[in-house]
Protein backbone atom coordinates (compact mmCIF):
# COMPACT_ATOMS: atom_id res chain seq x y z
CA UNK A 1 0.00 0.00 0.00
CA UNK A 2 1.04 3.57 -0.53
CA UNK A 3 -0.27 7.07 -0.01
CA UNK A 4 -2.94 8.05 0.77
CA UNK A 5 -3.77 4.83 2.70
CA UNK A 6 -0.30 4.14 4.08
CA UNK A 7 2.89 6.11 4.45
CA UNK A 8 6.40 5.38 5.75
CA UNK A 9 7.13 6.44 9.33
CA UNK A 10 10.94 6.40 9.64
CA UNK A 11 10.64 8.56 12.77
CA UNK A 12 9.40 5.40 14.54
CA UNK A 13 11.96 3.08 12.97
CA UNK A 14 13.05 1.24 9.85
CA UNK A 15 10.28 -0.54 7.91
CA UNK A 16 7.60 1.28 9.96
CA UNK A 17 4.45 2.69 8.39
CA UNK A 18 1.20 4.43 9.30
CA UNK A 19 -2.07 3.06 7.91
CA UNK A 20 -4.90 5.61 7.63
CA UNK A 21 -8.48 4.44 8.15
CA UNK A 22 -11.59 6.65 8.17
CA UNK A 23 -14.63 5.17 9.93
CA UNK A 24 -17.73 7.40 9.98
CA UNK A 25 -16.48 10.54 11.75
CA UNK A 26 -13.33 9.04 13.30
CA UNK A 27 -9.89 9.01 11.67
CA UNK A 28 -7.92 5.98 12.87
CA UNK A 29 -4.19 5.46 12.59
CA UNK A 30 -2.37 2.15 12.84
CA UNK A 31 1.41 1.97 13.17
CA UNK A 32 2.99 -1.22 11.86
CA UNK A 33 6.40 -2.63 10.95
CA UNK A 34 7.14 -5.04 8.15
CA UNK A 35 9.54 -7.77 9.32
CA UNK A 36 10.79 -10.68 7.23
CA UNK A 37 8.46 -13.11 8.99
CA UNK A 38 5.62 -10.92 10.31
CA UNK A 39 3.67 -7.69 10.20
CA UNK A 40 4.03 -6.21 13.69
CA UNK A 41 1.07 -4.01 14.70
CA UNK A 42 2.54 -1.47 17.08
CA UNK A 43 -0.28 0.96 17.86
CA UNK A 44 -3.87 1.88 16.97
CA UNK A 45 -5.34 5.25 17.95
CA UNK A 46 -7.88 7.82 16.83
CA UNK A 47 -6.36 10.93 15.34
CA UNK A 48 -7.91 14.28 16.14
CA UNK A 49 -5.33 16.71 14.75
CA UNK A 50 -3.20 17.02 11.60
CA UNK A 51 0.03 16.09 13.36
CA UNK A 52 0.82 12.76 14.97
CA UNK A 53 0.98 13.15 18.76
CA UNK A 54 4.60 12.82 19.98
CA UNK A 55 3.35 10.57 22.80
CA UNK A 56 2.09 8.04 20.22
CA UNK A 57 5.44 8.04 18.43
CA UNK A 58 7.34 7.51 21.68
CA UNK A 59 4.97 4.73 22.76
CA UNK A 60 5.45 2.98 19.40
CA UNK A 61 9.24 3.19 19.69
CA UNK A 62 9.08 1.74 23.19
CA UNK A 63 6.82 -1.13 22.15
CA UNK A 64 9.15 -2.02 19.29
CA UNK A 65 12.16 -1.99 21.64
CA UNK A 66 10.33 -4.36 24.00
CA UNK A 67 9.28 -6.60 21.08
CA UNK A 68 12.84 -6.74 19.71
CA UNK A 69 14.36 -7.40 23.16
CA UNK A 70 11.92 -10.27 23.79
CA UNK A 71 12.70 -11.89 20.42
Amino acid sequence: MSLPQSRPMPVIGPRCHELRIVDASVAWRLFYRIDADAIVVVSVFSKKTRSTPPSEIEAARGRLREYDDAG
